[in-house]
């Protein structure tokens, strides 16, 4: 007779708790996703979650560099001025009679031909590089660099920074605690650009801890926009509560 075999049934685990911002991330309590918040020292806070309007959007790779192209452009300083013939001091002396000489007829030692004259088309600084950047773009791109920056877990939240003096050795020894506890650790390795501290209610006492710190950058949540997000990897946020709420006030 042929026998029958029973296949057991596979055995569930259950799902290992997520600990760090990029497993967090991952997390979805319905359609809101959650992300852990850390106290100064490094422990944990809690969660919060975040809404769905700023932090699930859709990634729009060629929104974001129009709007980000658009920023650079429209902050760009124009600096490059070259002088034409008629602004290049001296040259009003005919350098040799018209006819006569066998050389050829010249008016001015200042022409663009000649050595030390002026400079035929060259950048000037009526030029203008502004762009256009609509409201809606600009809001757009901003909830998409937002979105791409929760969902690969570079997004720090920490409940509250505050200190009773500016002392830049208290605020490195914080970012040691929370980047080893989030798994973030080019936060404090990496030589340049490693982070935007974003402040919801800034003290002067605050910004001065951190200004000194020469990878990292730093900003109000209410002037956050894609180009200083774009150019850091992490984006470390204070009291994300007000954080959320400003941002939730300003984007609609």
């Amino acid at each position: 007779m042929a026998t029958t075999k029973i296949k057991k049934a596979p055995v569930k685990r259950a799902p290992r708790a997520a600990t760090t911002p990029k497993a967090q991330a991952k997390v979805l309590t319905g359609r809101v996703g959650e992300l852990p918040v850390y106290k100064m020292d490094g422990t944990s806070a809690g969660v919060i979650a975040l809404p769905d309007a700023i932090f699930a959007a859709k990634w729009n790779a060629d929104l974001v560099h129009q709007v980000v192209t658009g920023m650079q452009a429209n902050a760009r300083e124009v600096t490059a001025n070259t002088k034409h013939r008629g602004e290049v001091r001296g040259g009003g002396k005919k350098p040799w009679k018209q006819k006569g000489t066998g050389r050829a007829r010249h008016g001015s030692s200042r022409s663009p031909i000649w050595k030390g004259g002026g400079v035929t088309h060259g950048p000037r600084a009526e030029r203008d590089f502004t762009v256009k950047l609509n409201k809606k773009m600009r809001k757009a791109a901003l909830v998409a660099v937002l979105s791409k920056k929760a969902k690969d877990g570079e997004i720090i939240f920490i409940e509250k920074l505050a200190y009773a003096a500016p002392k830049t050795k208290d605020a490195v020894t914080m970012l040691r605690a929370v980047s080893k506890a989030a798994g973030a650790g080019s936060l404090v390795t990496k030589a340049r650009n490693a982070g935007l501290v974003v402040f919801a209610e800034p003290t002067e006492a605050t910004k001065k801890s951190f200004r000194n710190i020469s990878n990292l950058a730093i900003e109000e949540i209410r002037n956050i926009n894609p180009v200083d997000i774009m150019t850091s990897r992490y984006l470390v946020i204070e009291n994300p509560a007000k954080a959320i709420e400003l941002l939730t006030a300003r984007l609609g």
